[in-house]
């Protein structure tokens, strides 16, 4: 076999195993790949560089985080492209391989033909002239079909896991405000029960379990953002975790082993996910919780039956407390250009729910002002 053949026969079995090793990771493997030599690594590594390079550029808030909801679903679409035109090509190199001694065939040619027979269109103007060619055809058109089945099959099992964590922010809006604050979540629960509030942190425990499980199987739900800009997985996740902080900082409460259940699976999700984007410690990120913020906190929470101000040593725990997952969110949420939730909300500000457009003209604020004063 020529030199030439034999280059291209390597150069279509390499390029074929790696793609459809690459695939088959990302697809069909529920686990964390630690290897870092990927091809979907490197894809999203470069990609996601250049859309946040165009993201930063854009100085409107609103305009910006438009951009950034795009990258999700486009990076997928893109992915998915690379992965069936490198079969093609793989295929094509092959296709020549496979040619009778002495044969010159344009590669232009093969690569239509393998695009062809990929995605098996079946129009038969081309076909293999030998019995390993016809045998190359036959793996590629089982190959094309197996892959649009399997991308059928992944697309609504990720959006699924997508809508279920949607689902759970969503709820925070009326519960922790908007952008929820740990102390708005504390702050209305204070007339809840003990049980109601175990089982509110039970229920997050189960989210924050959900949320490993499925970013760890499909790390590109991590690019998806929420349905508002004030809105996001990592400031639900943060929320939780701070939230939990809190009852663990503070004085001996009937909820603080479920707290510590709920902190531990949070942290949990919020390591490991954090892991896959972000290789390296870079010290340097401002105090989420400043001492005037602190001390603000402090006050609104004494309208709290949780009673965490009152504890001695509090401002101490609380400290060696968020030492354990800040630096992790503050590494993902500079990485993501997502922005974590203040402690405290600044100024009061309206939820969702209670804006609308056209809540002036039909004089509601004061109604729906009311309605939440007493539902809360």
């Amino acid at each position: 076999m020529p030199l030439d053949r034999v280059i291209m026969a390597v150069a279509g079995v390499a390029l074929a195993a790696i793609t459809l090793g690459d695939a088959f990771e990302t697809i069909l493997v529920p686990r964390r790949i630690g290897r870092r030599v990927r091809l979907t690594r490197y894809f999203y590594i470069v990609t996601w560089r250049v859309w946040r390079a165009l993201a930063r550029d854009i100085r409107k808030a609103s305009r910006r985080e438009s951009l950034l909801g795009f990258y999700g679903p486009l990076s997928l679409i893109l992915l998915l492209v690379c992965w069936a035109a490198g079969l093609i090509v793989a295929f094509a190199l092959l296709q020549i391989v496979a040619l009778p001694a002495g044969e010159q065939v344009h590669f232009r040619t093969m690569l239509y033909m393998s695009g062809e027979t990929f995605f098996t269109l079946g129009f038969g103007d081309i076909t293999p002239a030998t019995a390993f060619g016809r045998l190359l055809s036959v793996l590629e058109a089982g190959l094309g079909f197996a892959f649009l089945g399997t991308v059928v099959g992944y697309l609504p099992t990720m959006y699924g896991a997508f809508s279920q964590r949607e689902i759970a922010i969503s709820l925070l809006d009326a519960r922790a405000g908007s952008p929820p604050t740990a102390a708005e979540l504390l702050g209305r629960t204070h007339m809840s029960s003990e049980s109601a509030k175990e089982a509110t942190l039970r229920d997050w425990e189960r989210w924050a379990a959900q949320l490993l499980e499925t970013h760890i199987s499909y790390p590109q739900l991590a690019y998806y953002r929420s349905q508002h800009s004030n809105q996001s997985w990592l400031a639900a996740l943060t929320v939780i975790l701070d939230a939990c902080a809190l009852v663990l900082a503070g004085s001996e409460t009937a909820i603080k082993p479920q707290a510590k259940l709920t902190f531990a699976m949070a942290r949990h999700a919020l390591v490991d996910v954090m892991q896959i984007f972000v290789r390296r410690y870079t010290p340097g990120a401002p105090d989420r919780l400043p001492r005037a913020e602190l001390a603000r906190l402090e006050a609104h929470l004494e309208k709290s039956s949780v009673g965490l101000a009152t504890a001695a040593g509090f401002e101490q725990r609380l400290a060696a407390i968020r030492l354990t997952y800040e630096p992790y969110a503050q590494a993902l949420a500079a990485f993501l250009l997502l922005e974590l939730p203040p402690w405290i909300a600044a100024a009061p500000r309206p939820d969702n729910w209670r804006r609308g457009p056209w809540d002036a003209i039909l004089g509601l604020p004061a109604v729906l002002e009311d309605a939440a004063d007493d539902h809360f």
